[in-house]
């Protein structure tokens, strides 16, 4: 209750600080300087490091575009008062990444309606049909490969752990929708001996996975991870065990250090979701959009991720940065 009410006011003085603000006048012209606000979920996740690294560089290469960062410390409240101030100071366009999909709608919907429009990447708001695009990977579609990985891997059946996100956050239900959507199609060869939130934390999937190995009488072939951090927490805890090579952990996102986790054999494969090409597409979206008033063909703009093993590590987008 006390958190929903903290919310709600901070909510409210977001809105009331953006009705205050001039809405905008139309394009500024295909030259115009232009200042961006971005607000990232979390720079503790390496996937929004790169993403926001990846943007900066499109925002550089279109040029004569400033790009303000936020880090949003997976606060909604923070995000809200980030996006208030923005908003006041006169920033041209906001991109985010919303901590809370509910909570940030309305300071979201009040800042378009003050005349800033807001591209979301990595993940939606809910109800604000006015945003002007959410550029984010097909989620479900990338569990579904992710599952698909797995049954390559063991055409014969298979027990699976399954190492889910953090509860009610859409990303996390999509990808166990779709390791679902492609295991449960044959209960009989793929059975889950265990589902549990890792919270997409490396901390909570070496601590969920040790203890998970405690309770099972044995030891599942398969461990998939709703992101890498956790699968590479698992990989911890497997080799901590002495069973490195005979449990096969499954990642997602496409990291730096689950790529090399992978080319050296401690992960079976991780879900490639291109955050960098999300973050340039969001970038450069919101951009000609302020500049010309041009909108995207599609505002739903998903990207298909795919999984990467060591077969085809060269497809992976941060291959490049595998640097030993």
């Amino acid at each position: 209750m006390i958190k929903k009410l903290i919310l709600s006011l901070s909510a409210a003085a977001a809105l009331a600080a953006i009705a205050a603000s001039p809405a905008s006048a139309g394009p500024k012209g295909k030259d115009a300087e232009v200042t961006v606000f971005v607000s990232e979920l979390t720079f503790s996740f390496p996937h929004f490091v790169f993403l926001q690294e990846q943007l900066e560089d499109e925002a550089a290469k279109i040029g004569k575009v400033k790009v303000i960062r936020s880090d949003g410390q997976l606060s909604a409240p923070k995000q809200i008062a980030d996006l208030e101030a923005a908003v006041v100071q006169g920033v041209d366009g906001v991109i985010i990444a919303p901590a809370d999909a509910d909570a940030l709608a309305p300071a979201v919907r009040a800042a378009i309606k003050a005349g800033v429009p807001v591209v979301t990447v990595d993940r939606p708001v809910n109800g604000v049909s006015e945003v002007l695009a959410n550029v984010a990977a097909d989620n479900l579609t990338g569990a579904v490969r992710q599952g698909e990985a797995v049954a390559k891997q063991f055409p014969n059946g298979a027990t699976i752990v399954n190492l889910q996100g953090i509860p009610g956050d859409r990303n996390a239900n999509d990808r166990n929708a779709g390791v679902h959507k492609a295991l449960d199609a044959k209960p009989g060869l793929y059975k889950f001996v265990a589902e549990q939130t890792a919270r997409f934390s490396r901390d909570q999937g070496l601590a969920v996975t040790e203890d998970l190995l405690t309770g099972l009488p044995q030891p599942p072939a398969v461990i998939i991870a709703a992101n890498d951090d956790s699968a590479l927490g698992a990989a911890q805890a497997i080799e901590a065990r002495g069973l490195k090579g005979k449990v096969a952990i499954f990642g997602y996102d496409g990291s730096t250090d689950a790529l090399k986790a992978v080319r050296d054999g401690s992960l079976a494969a991780t879900v490639d979701q291109f955050p960098g090409k999300q973050g340039r597409i969001a970038v450069r979206t919101l951009v000609d959009y302020i500049r010309t008033g041009a909108k995207p063909a599609e505002s739903n703009i998903l990207i298909a991720p795919i999984a990467i093993t060591k077969d085809n590590l060269s497809q992976a987008e941060r291959v490049g940065l595998l640097t030993q």
